[in-house]
């Protein structure tokens, strides 16, 4: 177990520059093994999560070797390999590797994943799908077994009963190579979608539609990586850091961001009377003086991202008057809750809304990061509270933001962390 220790209660300043999606990387790392030839991925975020699914990766007999942010992946000498729950278990993206599993060698059999306890996050519409494009899919044990006829995949229409980027992500990486037609309706938007779908159709896939409702999917007999492949700026790490700087800052420049896929997230902030100065590719924020409470309610994107609710949760606290929040995806995504109420704030849940009361003055104390959005809360409001706070499971923190602890070194911040970090590897 890691620590974050945090002697808060300091104006921030200065700059940072974000990583490349998580939500991107983890569904991209699968992806790579569909190529017939290295795959060369830049804007790596340097996370726990990635380390993971290397790690899956060698278990097929994938070599890969990271350098700074390049992550270079060789499937040429893939083995076919059951995925035992031990490692899948550690993260909710293995799922990916069902896809991709079923459109490299036609079958998988994959531990049921895990990842962070926010509340169900069934992977019905996942099978739904797979079964659609003739796939036979049973549990047992614990573990998925996929299974394809003899004449292999074959394109379908898929009508996702709920917008899922999971489901609507797997069914992308299992069609690829299907034969014939496959369309997606209901499909979700998200960037990251985009993102996966870029870096198939640059090694000759035919995906059209993504960022729509409806995703078409032309199969293809092989595809091959010709160029590096740039993960798109991570959407989430920035909404974290925007919140910091609003809550805290005294001025702090965070760069590389698309300020389009965080509509609804700067919406708010305007609403709440946070000082931006909106640049190309960069957000500056100002100092803010007076915060008005705001009503937030999470929705698939375009919309507010769930991933974004608990981040912003302390610049709620600072502001006037009170706030509620509505997480629509997961609504059981409260465990910061009972953490900041340790710290001073005057927060409640009831009935799957969030109150948030703001003007109460945070003060350090000893508080658990049980997932990786509540931990950027809780160590946002660690920054802003007066005294230590020390922050357990801190690796659930890295698990989702690049370099956090060197990036808030960078703002002036004092942070530490404590316990074995052998998370960048060659």
């Amino acid at each position: 177990m890691q620590k974050l220790v945090i002697n808060g209660g300091k104006k921030l300043s200065g700059e940072v520059t974000i990583g490349g999606a998580k939500n991107s990387t983890v569904a991209l790392i699968p992806a790579a093994i569909l190529s017939d030839t290295p795959v060369v991925l830049d804007s790596v975020p340097q996370i726990r999560d990635v380390k993971n699914l290397r790690s899956i990766l060698k278990d097929m007999n994938v070599t890969s070797e990271m350098n700074n942010d390049v992550l270079r992946i060789d499937p040429t000498a893939i083995q076919f390999a059951e995925l035992p729950s031990g490692k899948v278990s550690s993260l909710r993206a293995s799922y990916y590797f069902m896809g991709a599993m079923l459109g490299r060698f036609g079958k998988a059999v994959v531990g049921f994943p895990g990842g962070d306890d926010i509340g169900p996050r069934p992977i019905d519409q996942h099978i739904k799908g797979f079964e659609a494009l003739g796939a036979h899919v049973e549990n047992k044990h614990g573990q998925i077994i996929i299974t394809t006829p003899e004449e292999g995949l074959k394109g379908a229409k898929i009508f996702l009963d709920m917008v899922s980027v999971g489901a609507t992500i797997n069914v992308i990486l299992a069609a690829v190579k299907a034969k014939g037609t496959t369309v997606i309706e209901n499909a979700a938007k998200e960037p990251e979608i985009i993102d996966l779908a870029t870096f198939l159709n640059n090694m000759g896939a035919v995906i059209r539609g993504v960022g729509t409702e409806t995703i078409r999917i032309e199969g293809v007999d092989t595809l091959r990586s010709n160029n590096a492949h740039t993960i798109i700026p991570d959407r989430i790490e920035a909404g974290t850091y925007l919140s910091l700087a609003a809550a805290n800052g005294g001025g702090i420049l965070i760069k590389n961001i698309i300020s389009e896929h965080l509509d609804a997230f700067l919406a708010k902030l305007d609403e709440m009377g946070v000082n931006l100065e909106v640049g190309e590719d960069s957000i500056y924020v100002k100092p803010s003086t007076e915060l008005k409470a705001v009503n937030i309610k999470t929705m698939p994107y375009p919309g507010f991202a769930t991933d974004l609710q608990q981040p912003i949760t302390p610049l709620l606290m600072k502001a006037n008057g009170e706030a509620m929040v509505i997480d629509t995806i997961y609504p059981k995504r409260v465990k910061h809750i009972a953490q900041l109420t340790k710290m001073g704030a005057d927060i409640t849940s009831e009935n799957d809304l969030i109150f948030v009361h703001g003007g109460a003055k945070l003060k350090g104390a000893n508080v658990s990061a049980d997932e990786i959005r509540a931990g950027a809360c809780l160590m946002i409001a660690g920054l802003l509270a007066d005294g230590q706070t020390v922050i357990d499971h801190a690796e659930n923190i890295l698990r989702g933001y690049d370099q956090v602890v060197w990036k808030l070194h960078c703002l002036g911040a004092d942070v530490k962390l404590i316990g074995e970090d052998d998370l960048i590897e060659s």
